[in-house]
């Protein structure tokens, strides 16, 4: 699945990058066996490309094109040859706010993965922790799931819980998923870089 000794990542995002963050921070502190080859995102100032570009990774904006939520057609296939050209063995999705269908998923086939701030399949889509909160569950939390044609409905790698509190407003919920999922995250990549999760459908299991 590598190319030649190293595990490539290639990210993907549209904000800050904290995840992306602490991904790279494991790499450097060698628990996560991979490098990132390649950063891209799909708004020009986003905080992740600078992230980046001061760690020497190389980083670019592609433009997504003339929809709000998806990749058009010309920008999916700008996307997919970066990715390519970088070598990529797996694309992370590091707060990438577009839905990735088609023709990118064909070309990256069970080779996506992102963390979505619930414990799917509950609350899927936007704003997750906030419906969360409004729903009343005690317990939510944050999933690393693959990629499918579906929204934040792929097999599901792990999970980590995180309790509701009775004060939390949707912003103090938030920062505490967003807690786990840098713990996560990092860990989840480690193992598919060391090929130690096997997925079958949608059952997924350690080896």
């Amino acid at each position: 699945m590598t190319n030649g000794n190293t595990f490539r990542l290639g990210v993907l995002g549209s904000g800050k990058g904290s995840n992306f963050a602490a991904i790279a921070d494991a790499i450097d502190g060698g628990v996560v066996p991979a490098t990132v080859a390649v950063v891209l995102g799909d708004v020009e100032d986003a905080g992740i490309l600078g992230l980046a570009r001061r760690r020497g990774i190389p980083a670019r904006f592609i433009h997504p094109g003339q929809f709000r939520t998806k990749l058009d057609e010309a920008a999916e296939a700008a996307y997919i040859a970066a990715l390519r050209e970088a070598k990529v063995d797996m694309v992370v999705l590091a707060g990438f706010m577009r839905i990735l269908k088609g023709e990118f998923l064909r070309a990256f086939e069970g080779r996506v993965v992102n963390i979505h701030p619930s414990l799917l399949p509950s609350f899927p889509g936007l704003a997750a922790w906030k419906q969360a909160l409004d729903y009343g569950v005690k317990v939510t939390g944050c999933t690393v799931h693959l990629v499918d044609q579906g929204v934040d409905s792929g097999p599901i790698l792990a999970q980590r819980a995180v309790a509701v509190l009775d004060d939390d407003t949707a912003e103090t919920l938030h920062a505490r998923i967003q807690v786990a999922e840098r713990e996560l995250y990092p860990e989840i990549v480690a193992r598919l870089a060391q090929d130690r999760i096997v997925v079958k459908g949608r059952i997924t299991r350690s080896r």
